[in-house]
């Protein structure tokens, strides 16, 4: 059974940092592209930053392009999000999810597995 744990997430003050990690299992999770994905009040799911299998190739949306950060550690079967000088409107449950390709998707219907998410607010 794929389990995705998200944690990390909190109440900041614009312009700090969160760094927001994933812990994985029940997958070989090096098979995996993994993403992650926010939802704000009344918004819809959105794509925030992308990693490959091995990690070298990533992806951002673009208000996250110099701010946010992916990263992964295949051995401890974990992703991360670095996420600095942060804004309030990235204040959102943020989602990690996996999916068993090999191109980084943006659009939540490619992932094959999900945390429940962690609340990130930033205040002003």
């Amino acid at each position: 059974q794929v389990q995705l744990v998200e944690s990390g997430g909190g109440l900041v003050q614009a312009g700090g940092s969160l760094r927001l990690s994933c812990a994985a299992s029940g997958l070989t999770f090096s098979s995996y592209v993994m993403g992650w994905f926010r939802q704000a009040p009344g918004k819809g799911r959105e794509f925030v930053a992308g990693i490959g299998r091995g990690g070298l190739s990533t992806n951002y949306v673009d208000s996250a392009k110099g701010r946010f950060t992916i990263s992964r550690d295949n051995a401890k079967n974990t992703v991360y999000l670095q996420m600095n000088s942060l804004k309030p409107e990235d204040t959102a449950v943020y989602y990690c999810a996996a999916d068993y390709g090999y191109q980084i998707a943006t659009t939540p219907s490619s992932y094959d597995a999900w945390g429940r998410g962690t609340q990130v607010t930033v205040s002003s």
